[in-house]
């Protein structure tokens, strides 16, 4: 896929072509409007991260027209924590979620882009934003909506005077694949001394370890020490893929639109790594921000964008209680596996089957559990 022509106006312009710009794009013309991204690399479009999807990030990819193939995605039933000797699992109340090599990902959705007849515009630079439109190069192209899907060091933020943060934290995330059959149906986190790894299934003899701590300088051939188990299982493994790395940035905007440009993704701010839920909450943003141009109202985006962030950013809070309070993650995993059904429910309110208010009203048995154990 290459460069298409310019042309002179469409209804809206995407400026980032990765998952989030494609899935912006996709929900725009299920919606019956001419769409245009650009973007300044072409596929497939690499990012390093855990490559794993829940089982509601399948289900809003399925909704947009895109669905993983068999051969390319490798399915698992479920969350394992691993600290120390202590382990503890549960599957997911219902589906299943897919682990996909992120260039697999972006080709996919590049491609259903492409047949729903978006005019997608590769090895393009955007200059800039004007009142009529978008500016490429020399050329102005008119848009009614301009969408800004441009990453987390998004251009099109600052440019619309959206970059005021409430909230700004990042740490470090650093992936490498493995050939190795996957030896659990669960996608893995591990608990580490101030980091965390988890491993994904990608395929049938390769799996995706992905390490994130607070430490710019630390990587995974340093970390694996740490978990003497991991080390041991990947010893002998040949890496498919070389270490790369990126930011997990938690961000929190004071506002995502304007009257006219709506940012996405990670350009619309971001919950940590931990929780998973990058692309499936982009998937939904795009599906709420086509409702919204429907509408005629981006104030129903903003509104929604903001309910849709609470619950993992409560699961991210949540979870990072736990990075360095190693006491506390005695105590929680005790209870886990004293009683796996607290597991099973966290895991329904990650996926989005339960609530946090439910959840916190049935803490009761959590809380005590702590205390017990």
């Amino acid at each position: 896929m290459v460069r298409k022509d310019l042309q002179d106006k469409t209804d809206v312009f995407v400026i980032g072509g990765g998952p989030a710009g494609l899935a912006a794009a996709l929900a725009a013309r299920r919606a019956g409007f001419d769409v245009m991204v650009a973007d300044s690399f072409e596929p497939p479009i690499d990012k390093p991260c855990g490559e794993g999807l829940m089982p509601d990030g399948v289900t809003a990819l399925r909704e947009l027209g895109v669905v993983l193939p068999a051969e390319g995605a490798h399915p698992f039933t479920g969350i394992r924590f691993c600290s120390g000797d202590a382990t503890v699992a549960a599957r997911f109340p219902k589906g299943v979620g897919y682990g996909v090599r992120r260039t697999a990902l972006h080709e996919l959705m590049a491609a259903a882009a492409e047949r729903a007849g978006v005019a997608l515009n590769w090895r393009t630079v955007v200059a800039g934003v004007t009142n009529a439109g978008v500016t490429v190069g020399k050329n102005l192209v008119r848009a009614r909506w301009i969408v800004g899907a441009d990453g987390g060091a998004s251009r099109l933020r600052k440019w619309a005077g959206l970059d005021e943060h409430r909230k700004h934290e990042r740490r470090f995330a650093f992936r490498r694949h493995y050939r190795i059959a996957p030896w659990t149906e669960f996608m893995e986190l591990h608990w580490g001394p101030d980091c965390q790894l988890y491993i994904t299934p990608v395929g049938s003899e390769e799996v995706c370890v992905a390490l994130i701590s607070r430490d710019p300088k630390l990587r995974l051939d340093a970390a694996l020490p740490h978990f003497p188990e991991v080390l041991e299982r990947l010893r002998d493994a040949e890496h498919t893929s070389s270490e790369q790395g990126a930011l997990s940035v938690t961000r929190k905007l004071a506002r995502v639109c304007t009257e006219r440009i709506a940012l996405i993704g990670d350009a619309s701010g971001g919950v940590d790594a931990i929780t998973g839920e990058g692309l499936c909450l982009a998937f939904k943003q795009a599906a709420l921000l086509a409702e919204s141009f429907k509408a005629g109202d981006l104030s129903i985006y903003e509104r929604g964008h903001r309910a849709m962030a609470r619950r993992p950013a409560f699961m991210a809070g949540a979870l990072l209680l736990l990075e360095h309070r190693q006491a506390l993650r005695r105590r929680v995993m005790a209870a886990f596996m004293d009683d796996p059904r607290i597991f099973a429910r966290l895991l329904k309110m990650h996926v989005g089957v339960e609530t946090p208010a439910g959840f916190a009203a049935n803490g009761l048995t959590l809380g005590w559990k702590l205390l017990s154990v």
